[in-house]
């Protein structure tokens, strides 16, 4: 069977991101896709780890069942549920995922999260852009969830921005195979890639796997792209890995390669709204955010023992 040409394979994604300044040279526009194999208890976008698109309920957008009955029966598993005030919810034990009640929703108090374009369809919203492509030194990034895990829509989508002349960068957690991750770094410009934690116990407590495959596939890419420029980010989770010597744990690991950099990144809370939409528990709801002293001060921690 003949494959399809790399501008009609198809993916899921769940939002395209423009204007971005950390993602990253430039100015650019980040792909986000379905799709995680890691299940960080921080996560930000809890929205990406399921592969397939998925119903979340906001009860406050609701017009309430008096004003508005368009959701009244449409779901084949009796999922939706009117609270005191009127306002839907979702029993998501029943819910099947069918997104019919989604697509009639007048206010998107239910919600999509999810949907299929095309290589071609995406690169014409990133193309849309160009211009300050080419003052900044921008282009595309590919972000999720684990971008790798749609493999042929991703590699698709990244040779085709390559014949285009867009710049590409992805952000991944390398937690996939290592012929997946090579054949991508064939049409990357440059590489975020994160490394969470070192100590394998400690990484399946926290992030559900440990991360043996994840540091192989690190080494993997120094060694056979060596000129392909990496740079390995840590979320910096209190309680978790906020410290010294966590994050020199890291540094030693990756230090010593020249195109290699480092770069702490602060834990934020923003993303803790999003899992009562899907109907789930935010693990760290009373974890604060990061200082911006403690970044600081990890951050040049990890600077001088990277130039040592």
């Amino acid at each position: 069977m003949t494959s399809l040409p790399d501008a009609h394979q198809k993916g899921i994604v769940f939002n395209i991101q423009k204007y971005s300044l950390h993602d990253g040279e430039g100015i650019r526009t980040i792909i986000f896709l379905k799709g995680c194999s890691l299940l960080c208890i921080w996560c930000s976008n809890p929205e990406s780890q399921e592969l397939l698109p998925q119903v979340g309920c906001n009860p406050a957008k609701c017009l309430t069942v008096d004003e508005c009955s368009l959701c009244e029966n449409i779901c084949p598993e009796d999922a939706l549920i009117p609270n005191e005030d009127g306002r839907i919810n979702i029993n998501f034990t029943k819910c099947t995922n069918c997104l019919e009640c989604a697509m009639v929703c007048p206010s998107h108090a239910l919600n999509t999260y999810g949907y299929e374009i095309s290589v071609n369809d995406a690169l014409k919203r990133v193309e849309e852009d160009s211009i300050f492509y080419l003052r900044s030194g921008g282009g595309l990034t590919l972000s999720g969830g684990e971008p790798l895990l749609q493999d042929r829509f991703s590699i698709s989508l990244l040779r085709e921005a390559r014949k285009r002349r867009i710049d590409t960068c992805i952000e991944t957690a390398g937690n996939i195979s290592w012929a997946v991750l090579a054949e991508a770094a064939l049409y990357l410009n440059e590489i975020k890639f994160d490394i969470k934690i070192m100590n394998a116990s400690k990484h399946k407590r926290f992030i559900g796997f440990d991360n043996t495959l994840i540091k192989e596939n690190l080494m993997r890419l120094l060694k056979n792209y060596p000129a392909l420029p990496i740079t390995v980010r840590t979320p910096v989770i209190p309680g978790i890995n906020d410290t010294e010597q966590e994050i020199g744990e890291i540094v030693d690991f990756i230090k010593g390669n020249p195109n290699v950099t480092y770069e702490p990144l602060a834990y934020h809370r923003m993303g803790i709204a999003k899992y009562t939409y899907l109907g789930r528990d935010y693990l760290m709801k009373n974890v604060e955010n990061l200082s911006q002293n403690r970044l600081a001060g990890l951050t040049e921690f990890a600077r001088s023992r990277m130039n040592r």
